[in-house]
């Protein structure tokens, strides 16, 4: 029969050992920037959806998207409004400026 001593001690040096490789590992991890743009292919995959699905949700004007250019850029903090809430994007056509200039 085993010491119990020595299995409790070599179960703890065991979890030690783990615990220190999680701590490291946690430290090469980037923190998340909530203010951070995703590129689409980012927020499709922060959305669990396709990019295609994402471009056709940005044409109907579903998705929170700034344009720039020919790139769309998301913030994360408004998709996360956007799942919380489940409504479409606050600019609509009534409130663009192209619609009310006609």
């Amino acid at each position: 029969m085993n010491n119990p001593f020595e299995e409790i001690e070599a179960r703890l040096s065991s979890i030690e050992i783990l615990l220190l490789d999680l701590k490291n590992n946690l430290k090469m991890v980037e923190p998340t920037d909530p203010e951070k743009l995703l590129t689409i292919q980012e927020a499709a995959e922060f959305l669990r959806l396709t990019v295609p699905t994402m471009y056709g949700k940005v044409s109907k004007g579903e998705l929170p998207v700034m344009k720039r250019g020919k790139r769309l850029y998301f913030s994360r903090t408004e998709l996360l409004e956007y799942l919380k809430n489940g409504h479409k994007n606050k600019t609509t056509k009534f409130n663009n400026p192209k619609y009310l200039a006609k």
